[in-house]
């Protein structure tokens, strides 16, 4: 039987949307590490960055990472610059280097910045390069095409310095430690994280507690669909053609459709944040000039150039959450000059992520396909993270294998606290990636 180990042990969920720790000493049990907040106490840190201007930093430019972000972003919006969801571009060949300012910041750069910000504000809780860092990942990475080695080599430089040893270990799977403290008989569970960027699957046989060899890992399928896109459906929706997509503009005496490059950057943070440049502004009031409806246009740019994209996302996730707990929602935002009220029911948000959710259940498929069972192998399944909570989601487990055999809990901390039971065994490395 494993025994525990005498490291300390921090369990690091670094999520799309969020970053929740934990930290274990020898012979404790796992606890979350809190940050003051700028108006809270909490263990749930976003992982987004701010950066601005300020001639007394070093470099010139200031960051902030977590809530203390979006409180600078919110104050001063127009001066700032609002990353979020970066981790998604982490195994894309596509992105490079973002421009902020005058500099140049790669993934492992924007992430070493989140990192120092994260240990500031933990209260002295990281810092100790006598740690072991087991650190999640995604079974599958977003984007098109991801590359695991280069998001890997990416972690790597990431996290190079930031504590002692350093395990990366399947999400599902730590979640399956925690939630293995709520069986005491053996089960095959079927372990279903929903994130902001991904949809990941493990099979784990999990034998009662006490059993030399409680833990065995069948399978694994994931996919780049998760909250993010949800979202950008939503906003596909009830946003966009309010900002010009599908209207058209003139070009050499021929009517052409608005390039949809312009609205394709809106599905994700780390693109819309950085739309805010030059080049881009100017091609953008060129096209004003020439589309035949410029008063969307004029409301695309107005997004753009007020850093609009926060409170934008702010307002789909609110509706989003409203059509998890009722059939129908309102959506509405508004922000200079821009006033959008649009009613919205449950069976369209379902309609219009129909194919999302196909693909997800396709991977679930894979899952159970790479772990040899079928579905009536199942008896026990386990769904965390926020999109979770989706009804529809949640109603392709039940329909599958039975409402009473499903569980949802710990959308936001199952992951830390499963990172940080494996980071405290001695056989941590047969659990890393």
């Amino acid at each position: 039987m494993p025994t525990a180990s005498s490291h300390r042990v921090i369990g690091l969920d670094f999520g799309t949307t969020n970053t929740v720790a934990t930290v274990v000493q020898p012979g404790d049990d796992p606890r979350f590490i809190d940050f003051a907040g700028p108006v809270a106490p909490t263990a749930v840190f976003r992982s987004a960055l701010c950066f601005w201007e300020d001639d007394s930093a070093s470099s010139g430019v200031a960051v902030e990472a977590g809530p203390w972000a979006i409180a600078e972003y919110l104050a001063w919006p127009q001066g700032c610059r609002f990353i979020q969801s970066f981790k998604s571009v982490a195994a894309s060949h596509n992105f490079d280097k973002a421009a902020i300012f005058e500099q140049r910041y790669s993934f492992e750069a924007l992430g070493r910045a989140f990192l120092a910000e994260l240990t500031r504000h933990s209260g002295g809780d990281f810092g100790d390069k006598a740690s072991r860092i087991v650190v999640g990942r995604p079974v599958a990475y977003a984007g098109s095409g991801p590359d695991p080695a280069l998001a890997r080599q990416r972690y790597d430089l990431m996290f190079e310095g930031f504590g002692g040893e350093v395990h990366y270990v399947y999400e599902p799977l730590a979640a399956a430690f925690t939630y293995a403290a709520r069986l005491a008989d053996e089960a095959m569970v079927l372990v279903a994280d929903f994130g902001g960027g991904t949809s990941d699957f493990s099979v784990v046989h999990m034998k009662p507690p006490g059993a030399p060899q409680r833990f065995t890992a069948l399978g694994h399928a994931g996919i780049g669909i998760a909250g993010d896109d949800f979202d950008f459906r939503l906003l596909d929706q009830l946003v966009l053609p309010r900002l010009g997509k599908g209207s058209e503009y003139r070009s050499f005496d021929k009517s052409l459709v608005i390039p949809g490059s312009y609205f394709a950057d809106f599905s994700n943070w780390s693109r819309l944040a950085l739309m805010r440049n030059r080049r881009t502004m100017e091609e953008l009031r060129r096209l004003q000039r020439q589309a035949a409806d410029p008063a969307a246009i004029a409301r695309l740019i107005a997004v753009i150039d007020n850093e609009l994209g926060y409170p934008l996302y702010d307002a789909i996730g609110r509706v989003k959450r409203q059509l998890s707990e009722s059939p129908g929602a309102t959506f509405r935002f508004s922000g200079a000059g821009i006033e959008i009220d649009a009613d919205v029911t449950r069976a369209d948000f379902e309609a219009w992520i129909a194919d999302d959710l196909a693909r997800i259940e396709a991977t679930v498929d894979a899952a159970l396909v790479a772990s040899g069972v079928a579905n009536s192998d199942i008896d026990r399944v386990f769904m965390t993270g926020g999109s979770s909570l989706i009804p529809a989601v949640h109603g392709i487990f039940a329909r599958r294998f039975g409402a009473d055999r499903v569980a949802v809990g710990g959308e936001l901390t199952s992951i830390a606290q499963g990172l940080a039971l494996i980071g405290a065994r001695d056989d941590v490395g047969d659990w890393s990636t």
